[in-house]
């Protein structure tokens, strides 16, 4: 728990640390604004002209974009640094967090706080309260206990894997370009129902890189579509644990590639 505390403390400290500069806050808040709405405008203009994409209308696709954009933002707020780790390497400042009594990954976590990552809040969360209001969804107790377990566990499998790929700057030093790749599948693929895709990538979007776990498949479970799902119901109803296991197995390829770490002498 006092690790915790220290690293809450670090956060606030970064975030603190980045308002000191008020335009570059506005800016790159409303530039997250822009980049995550962007993508919700290009669904409505698709669906303006052809209604349906796979069976999922424009609730039924607002809703499955806006749970994918909260379980990125949920996952991003923390987990922003990450995306630096090869840069962080190279410049040898990785040195330091070996030498401090607190956990590298969470020192790393807590270095500096990316401000677009407001904007990616903000618009989740306006977008989901939006779909929420008019798609066919029962927000049963049980409904809104799994929503949030949901949410938790798609930030958990996306933060695995993308912790897993960018722990390979350990041994490469040079991982931005399938950083970016693994993002930007994130945002493709993640956004729209994964069967249009066909089977083979359903499957690779599922068990090789874990995008249907992060909105598609709790969206379906949440809207009552899992007759159209392309993996067993349990499993389905199970999404938030799946997460977890995937975050543990991204922590566990974070924790073997960092004994491959060599300083830069810096």
């Amino acid at each position: 728990m006092s690790t915790l505390r220290v690293a809450w403390t670090l956060e606030r400290a970064a975030l603190r640390g980045q308002l000191e500069y008020r335009l570059n806050f506005i800016v790159s808040t409303f530039m997250g604004i822009a980049y995550q709405g962007s993508g919700f405008a290009f669904i409505y203009v698709v669906l303006h002209s052809f209604h349906t994409i796979g069976g999922w209308d424009f609730s039924d696709l607002a809703f499955l974009y806006s749970l994918r954009l909260l379980a990125h933002a949920c996952c991003y707020l923390p987990f922003n640094q990450i995306d630096f780790l090869d840069v962080t390497i190279r410049e040898g400042k990785f040195d330091r967090y070996l030498v401090r009594p607190m956990n590298p990954l969470l020192q790393l976590m807590t270095n500096r706080f990316q401000i677009n990552a407001v904007g990616d809040v903000l618009t989740a969360s306006a977008l989901f309260v939006y779909a929420a209001s008019i798609a066919h969804v029962d927000f049963s107790p049980l409904h809104v206990v799994y929503l949030v377990l949901a949410v938790i566990g798609g930030a958990l499998a996306e933060a695995g894997f993308i912790l897993a790929v960018s722990s390979l700057a350990f041994r490469f030093l040079e991982t931005w370009a399938a950083a970016f790749l693994v993002d930007n599948i994130y945002l493709m693929f993640g956004s729209y129902p994964i069967r249009v895709f066909g089977a083979t990538t359903a499957w690779i979007m599922t068990w090789i890189i874990p995008v249907a776990f992060v909105a598609y498949i709790p969206a379906s479970v949440l809207l009552e579509r899992t007759n159209g799902l392309h993996i067993a119901n349990v499993v389905a109803y199970g999404a938030p644990v799946i997460g977890l296991l995937w975050f543990f197995a991204g922590y566990q390829v974070w924790r073997l590639q960092v004994r491959h770490y060599q300083s830069s002498g810096s």
